[in-house]
């Protein structure tokens, strides 16, 4: 009983990092109709910057993992828009294909320029001095439950309502859904859908970088090229829930963690092939998803 709660509380703890990095995907989707293959070594940056922000505050501000969580969302924001600005915004009314191939080209650019410049070598993440490891309960026949699954889990699932209501309640979350409904009727409308979209890179970065500091504060290493597997469950996870759609990659995130925890416990030597079989019978069985809605186009 033990065993199949811990495997559980894992896959809760993991699943809540791939839903926040689903759902950069899934909003960069929504609006452009691209999917940002970079957008798993933004979550590299971003772990990045809170190694260099972290080794920096840790013993000199009050929670500094709130600090390095903060300022790493907001270089990789700033990150995020120039990116859009300088790779995505001249090719946005060329042919799907060749946005593809250019983020496939921006992802390879961020890490091999990455490794050039600070080394492939893998670090060590000040896990310890940003947040000591303690156990907060210890109750007898189930998981002890530590401080870092607690705010690892607390913040994705802190961040994810934050989002749930800047795009339900706020004016820029009306204008993301009318551009990602119909961009020329928004344009029409008034709003401004190249700013529309900044934000949308901005919001989608952000949270990249808060599942990169998260990522590392669990698994105590950053290396230019962790972010390539973390991205691909993601999008695995944003296409299980339905990509385009909040709550389904919020949804996809926490099954495909439960899924690894499960495969890491009885087939560990074949996690992995468990989790792209998992995409291969989704985009067979169901294309759009669990919660996505197929759309009929015309022609």
């Amino acid at each position: 009983m033990e065993t199949v709660l811990q495997v559980l509380l894992n896959g809760l703890v993991l699943g809540s990092v791939y839903a926040l990095i689903a759902l950069g995907y899934t909003m960069v989707y929504g609006v452009l109709k691209l999917i940002n293959f970079a957008h798993g070594d933004v979550l590299m940056l971003g772990a990045f910057a809170g190694f260099y922000i972290g080794s920096s505050v840790a013993d000199s501000v009050p929670m500094p993992l709130l600090v390095t969580l903060v300022l790493s969302m907001v270089i990789c924001a700033v990150i995020g828009v120039t990116i859009e600005r300088l790779a995505y915004k001249p090719v946005r009314a060329a042919p799907s294909l060749t946005a593809l191939i250019t983020a496939m080209g921006v992802s390879l650019f961020l890490e091999y320029t990455t490794a050039l410049v600070l080394g492939p070598t893998p670090r060590g993440f000040p896990s310890e001095k940003l947040l000591p490891t303690s156990t907060v309960m210890a109750i007898p026949g189930l998981p002890n439950i530590s401080n870092r699954q607690l705010v690892v889990m607390g913040t994705a699932l802190a961040l994810m309502g934050l989002l749930y209501y800047i795009v339900v309640h706020t004016k820029m979350g009306k204008a993301m859904r009318a551009v990602s409904f119909d961009k020329d009727a928004a344009r029409l409308m008034g709003i401004n859908v190249d700013q529309v979209i900044s934000f949308t890179f901005a919001i989608g970065s952000a949270l990249a970088a808060a599942g990169g500091v998260l990522f590392a504060l669990t698994y105590g290493r950053v290396d230019p090229y962790m972010g390539i597997y973390p991205g691909l469950k993601a999008f695995i996870a944003a296409v299980l829930g339905g990509i385009g759609s909040i709550p389904g990659a919020m949804l996809g995130g926490l099954l495909m963690g439960f899924t690894e925890s499960t495969a890491s416990y009885f087939v560990s030597t074949y996690r992995d092939a468990v989790l792209f079989s998992v995409l291969v019978i989704i985009l067979l069985v169901r294309p759009a998803g669990i919660l996505g809605r197929g759309l009929v186009e015309k022609v």
